[in-house]
């Protein structure tokens, strides 16, 4: 299997003053919504899988491959599982080249199959990068709202040490996870979050078997019908997120994919509380102004008016 080249950036903004009043679930809501079921295996299940596992010591991994899978460690995405994705003992993962790169994390494929059979399925393995190599670029305004439960972790954060900045990337993991995993519950459309292992997250693989990777937006010359029907698809979305209270915080053509005519948002690490946030209200409207800007050079109609109605929906939606 090969794949096509593709590499690309993740881009994060400054951010402005807000205002805000009502109370939303906060961020840290996220892992314990009551209307979301994250998959865990049992005792027993775990045990069975490690024994399958270390059944035959000796045996090695299929030719090529990089390690056994890795299924049922770390926290599991929501049930009920999707029947595409690969559970099965004896599978194993094979990484297959890179797909993105940028200054937080990089993202491979990864292939995940049981040898011997047709039970294949493909994965983006997001791996956010060691600590002396990380850049969190002006992370500190989306961090509002996420303080660490610890007092030293707090301040270890605020200072930037070395334990700080691990602390911050399993920060940024884990917001990532459990935002993919809320959003993918209430319907947002977001890949599947498959599992998260430290600061390593699997998602679901958006693209062909090949290994192509779905176009983001921003590479699109769409006709007027699909201008449209993207635009309606956007305000779907958004208008979901903004009744669970939350803002994408990043959005802009560049992390939008399209994958057989369906819009995805993806990178949501910095997904943000736009109540409890201090500049929530500023960063919704940002968002609804970065996109409106790609769809308004695209030849959307009256594309800043749309815009505009957008934004003012969106705070309705969330109170304010």
């Amino acid at each position: 299997m090969r794949m096509r080249d593709f590499e690309g950036d993740f881009d994060d903004d400054a951010t402005r003053p807000r205002s805000a009043v009502r109370r939303k679930p906060r961020f840290e809501d996220l892992r314990t919504g009551s209307e979301l079921r994250r998959g865990r295996l049992t005792e027993g299940e775990r045990a069975r899988l490690a024994a399958a596992r270390d059944r035959d010591p000796d045996r090695g991994l299929p030719a090529g491959a990089d390690r056994w899978s890795v299924w049922g460690q770390g926290e599991l995405g929501p049930e009920p599982y999707p029947d595409w994705l690969v559970v099965e003992e004896g599978a194993a993962d094979t990484r297959l080249g890179v797909v993105k790169t940028g200054k937080e994390a990089d993202v491979h494929l990864l292939e995940r199959a049981v040898p011997g059979t047709a039970r294949t399925c493909l994965l983006a393995e997001k791996r956010y990068r060691a600590a002396d190599h990380r850049l969190y670029h002006r992370d500190a305004a989306y961090l509002e709202g996420r303080r660490a439960k610890e007092s030293r972790l707090e301040r270890a954060v605020e200072k930037r040490t070395g334990f700080g900045l691990k602390v911050i990337g399993e920060q940024w993991a884990t917001a990532e996870f459990d935002a993919l995993c809320r959003l993918w519950a209430a319907g947002v459309p977001v890949p599947y979050p498959v599992q998260r292992l430290g600061t390593d997250l699997l998602i679901e693989f958006l693209g062909e078997q090949d290994g192509g990777a779905a176009p983001r937006l921003a590479q699109l010359r769409p006709l007027p019908h699909q201008l449209l029907d993207l635009w309606d698809q956007l305000g779907s979305a958004l208008g979901t997120m903004a009744r669970l209270g939350f803002t994408h915080g990043d959005l802009s053509p560049y992390n939008i994919l399209v994958h057989q005519g369906r819009l995805v948002l993806i990178d949501v690490p910095q997904i943000v509380d736009v109540v409890v946030n201090p500049s929530g209200r500023e960063m919704l409207l940002r968002d609804v102004a970065n996109v409106t800007g790609w769809f308004a050079a695209r030849g959307l109609p009256e594309a800043e008016h749309e815009g505009e109605l957008l934004g003012v929906s969106l705070l309705a939606e969330i109170g304010m």
